[in-house]
C-alpha cells in the first residue's frame, strides 16, 4: 500500500555549509496545517527524474534477483540467499520513493537529499567509530547495516574465512586463561579499593585522594561549591587503559564499570559500597539501570582474544551482588557476537547486533523475544521511558540500504508503529525518546539530518540550523562493526516542544567559544540561540525544573560551572559554580562526561590510560561537587 501521508518525510540532509533553503518543510499532505508549521518551498533546479514506467519506485526495499547475497554479507557467486533466506515482502509493500530534489553534500558539492529540499548546512564535528578514520561530519555516529563501510565488508568477509568453521569473530587482543569464573562481590577488604575509612594521598598514588580533594577546596571564593569527593583509579589495568563505563545512579550508589569489575559508591563522600569482580573484560552496558537499580552488562567469554561479547551479567547496583548470568541465544551461523549494544526500558534488556537481536527479563532473564521473522530485522536499540530499535530491510544493494524506526513494546518486541525514511538512510542515534528526536545519516553521500517524529511515529519536522551553524553532539568513540548502540550521545537536551544542542567551538578568537541553539520541534526551525559568555564553552546536559541546564567548560585558569538558560532563551544564570582551586584537576580529564543529580554535580573520566602503573593510579576518575 501507499505511504500513509503523515508518514512523508521531511526536506534534505545536512552536509557542509550551504546556503539556506528558501522556505521550510511542507506539513504531511492531508494533515491540517498548523500556526506554526513550515511553509511549502518553492521547487529546486534540477530534481532527479522520475523512474520510468515498470522501474520499482527508489527509495524503498526492493526484490533482488535470483542467488541475491543475504543481508549485506559477501558471499560466493552462486550461492543461496544470506542468513534470512529468500526476499521477502517489506511490512508496508511496495511503496512510493523520495520526492527528488537537491540536498547538499557534505563538502559542498551537491547530492540528492533524504527529503527533498534545498541545501542545509553543516552539522558538527565527526566522532570516530569507524577504524582508522572519523565518521563523516555530524553529531553522533553512523548507524545501520555494516554501516555501509566497503572496506568493513571486505574485511568481514576475509575474518570470516578466517575463522570458518569456528563461528567467532575477534577483535581485541588480550591474555590470559579462558576460563571464565563466577563473578563475586567484594567490599572494601580488595587490596586496591578504598578503605571505609578515607586514606591521605601523600603523591606515592597509594590514597583515594580525599584528602587532595579538601585541599582543592582551600581558598573557596564565596558563592563557589566544594569538592564533595574525588575518586582516583584503583584497578590494575592492561597496557592500553580500559574505557569506563557509566556511571549508574541507584539510590544512594553511583556505579562505573572498567576492565573487569564494577564497583558502588556512595554518593555522598565516595566511600566504596561495594566490588564486584568479574571473569573477563566488560564489552557493553546500557545507558540507564531498571527504575529498581539493576543492570544488565555484557561480558566477554573468554580472556584471549577470540573471546566474544557474549555473556550477559544481571548486577543488583543497589547492593552489587551478582544475579543471573547467560550467553545470548546465537541465530545462526550470521550471528556475529563480537561487539553487541544494550538498552534497557521498563524490566526489559534488549540486545542488539547486525542483523540480529534478543531480549531478556532484568529481573529473572527469561528471553521475551528474539530475531523477527520477515525482511526486516532490529539491529540496535535505545532504551529509557521507551524502547526504540533501528530496524535493517533487506535490499537488493548493500550500498543503498533501507532502515526503519520503530518503538516496540518492551515485553513482546511488537512494534506499536514504524516510520521509514527514504532509501539510502539509515538511523544513527537516538538523541531523545521523549520527544523522539532522531540522527539519520546518508554514508554514500556524505550527508546526516536530524528529525522529530511524533508519539504515533509520524514525522514531525526535520531541523533546519543556519548556514553557518555548524551543531555537534558527543557520543562517544568506541570502535564496533557487528554492534551500534543508538542511546548515550551527551550534549543535547529536549523539552516537549524545543530541542537543544550547542555549536562547534569556535577557536578564531583568543579563546574557544560557541552558543546553544534552541529548534522548535513543531518546524524544524531554530528559535533563539544563546552566545556562551565570553571565552567560555556551554555543553547542554538535559532539563532541570524546566530550564535548559549545561555544563561551562573550565579553561586553563578557570573552573568550570553548571548554568541554566530559560527555555525562552537568554543569559545563562549559575546553577553551581565550581571552585578556582579544583580547575585544574578538572580540566584535566580525559573525555569526561558531566551529570547533575540531586544536587551534585559529577565530572566522570570515560577512559584511563597511562604510560606507566604510578601515573595510572593517579589518574582521577570521578570527580564531585555540591554546594
Amino acid at each position: 500500500m501507499s505511504q500513509p501521508p503523515s508518514q512523508q518525510p521531511p526536506q534534505g540532509g545536512f552536509g557542509a555549509p550551504q546556503e539556506p533553503p528558501n522556505g521550510a518543510p511542507q506539513p504531511p499532505q492531508g494533515q491540517p496545517n498548523p500556526a506554526d508549521a513550515p511553509q511549502t518551498p518553492p521547487p529546486p533546479a534540477g530534481p532527479p527524474q522520475t523512474p520510468p514506467p515498470g522501474t520499482p519506485a527508489y527509495g524503498y526495499p526492493q526484490q533482488p534477483p535470483a542467488q541475491q547475497p543475504g543481508y549485506g554479507y559477501p558471499q560466493q557467486p552462486g550461492q543461496a540467499p544470506g542468513p534470512y533466506g529468500q526476499q521477502a515482502p517489506g511490512p508496508y509493500g511496495q511503496q512510493p520513493g523520495p520526492y527528488g530534489q537537491q540536498a547538499p553534500g557534505p563538502y559542498g558539492q551537491q547530492a540528492p537529499g533524504p527529503y527533498g529540499q534545498q541545501p542545509q548546512t553543516g552539522y558538527g564535528y565527526p566522532q570516530q567509530q569507524y577504524p582508522g578514520t572519523p565518521a563523516p561530519g555530524g553529531p553522533g555516529s553512523g548507524g545501520g547495516f555494516l554501516k555501509n563501510k566497503t572496506g568493513i565488508v571486505v574485511a568481514a568477509a576475509l575474518a570470516v574465512v578466517l575463522v570458518a568453521g569456528t563461528g567467532t569473530w575477534f577483535l581485541v587482543s588480550d591474555s590470559g586463561d579462558d576460563d571464565p569464573k563466577k563473578p563475586v562481590a567484594t567490599g572494601s577488604n580488595d587490596p586496591k579499593a578504598p578503605s571505609e575509612s578515607p586514606t591521605v594521598d601523600e603523591g606515592d598514588g597509594s590514597g583515594d585522594g580525599r584528602e587532595a580533594g579538601d585541599d582543592l577546596n582551600a581558598g573557596r571564593k564565596p558563592g563557589e561549591a566544594k569538592v564533595a569527593w574525588l575518586q582516583k583509579n584503583d584497578i590494575d589495568l592492561p597496557r592500553n587503559g580500559s574505557a569506563v563505563q557509566g556511571p549508574w545512579f541507584a539510590g544512594d550508589v553511583v556505579a562505573k564499570a572498567i576492565y573487569r569489575s564494577v564497583s558502588g559508591y556512595s554518593v555522598a563522600d565516595g566511600k566504596q559500597k561495594w566490588k564486584l569482580d568479574l571473569p573477563a573484560d566488560v564489552c557493553a552496558t546500557p545507558n540507564t539501570p531498571t527504575p529498581d537499580g539493576k543492570i544488565v552488562i555484557g561480558v566477554k567469554n573468554g580472556t584471549t582474544d577470540r573471546a566474544n561479547c557474549s555473556v550477559l551479567q544481571m548486577v543488583d547496583l543497589n547492593t552489587g551482588k551478582a544475579g543471573w548470568k547467560k550467553e545470548i541465544k546465537k541465530n545462526g551461523n550470521w550471528d556475529f557476537l563480537s561487539d553487541i549494544g544494550l538498552a534497557i526500558s521498563g524490566d526489559t534488556v534488549a540486545v542488539g547486533r547486525t542483523g540480529n537481536s534478543n531480549a531478556y527479563r532484568v529481573s529473572d532473564g527469561k528471553e521475551l523475544f528474539g530475531t523477527p521473522e520477515g525482511n526486516c530485522k532490529p539491529f540496535a536499540f535505545s532504551g529509557g521511558d521507551k524502547l526504540i530499535a533501528a530496524v535493517s530491510c533487506r535490499t537488493d544493494d548493500v550500498k543503498n540500504p533501507q532502515n526503519q524506526v520503530q518503538e516496540l513494546n518492551p515485553s513482546t518486541g511488537k512494534p506499536r508503529w514504524t516510520y521509514q525514511p527514504p532509501r539510502g538512510w539509515e538511523v544513527s542515534k537516538v538523541y531523545s525518546s521523549t520527544p523522539l528526536v532522531v540522527r539519520l545519516e546518508h554514508e554514500e553521500k556524505k550527508q546526516y539530518t536530524i528529525v522529530a517524529l511524533t508519539e504515533s511515529g509520524k514525522l514531525r519536522s526535520q531541523l533546519t540550523p543556519g548556514k553557518s551553524d555548524k551543531l555537534t553532539a558527543d557520543c562517544g568513540n568506541s570502535f564496533a562493526i557487528f554492534g551500534e548502540k543508538l542511546e548515550g550521545c551527551s550534549g543535547v537536551a529536549a523539552d516537549a516542544n524545543t530541542f537543544y544542542i550547542a555549536t562547534e567551538d569556535d577557536s578564531s578568537g583568543t579563546a574557544r567559544t560557541n552558543k546553544v541553539i534552541a529548534f522548535n520541534l513543531n518546524t524544524g526551525k531554530p528559535k533563539w540561540e544563546a552566545p556562551a559568555p565570553a571565552e567560555r564553552v556551554l555543553k547542554p546536559l538535559g532539563m532541570e525544573g524546566g530550564d535548559v541546564l549545561l555544563y561551562m567548560r573550565p579553561k586553563y585558569d578557570t573552573a568550570g560551572a553548571l548554568v541554566t538558560l530559560p527555555p525562552t532563551g537568554g543569559t545563562p544564570k549559575t546553577l553551581l559554580q565550581h571552585p578556582s582551586g579544583a580547575g585544574r584537576v578538572e580540566n584535566g580529564f580525559f573525555s569526561s562526561k558531566v551529570l547533575y543529580q540531586d544536587g551534585r554535580s559529577f565530572i566522570f573520566s570515560q577512559r584511563v590510560s597511562a604510560s606507566n602503573d604510578k601515573e595510572e593510579m593517579e589518574q582521577t576518575t570521578m570527580l564531585v561537587f555540591e554546594k
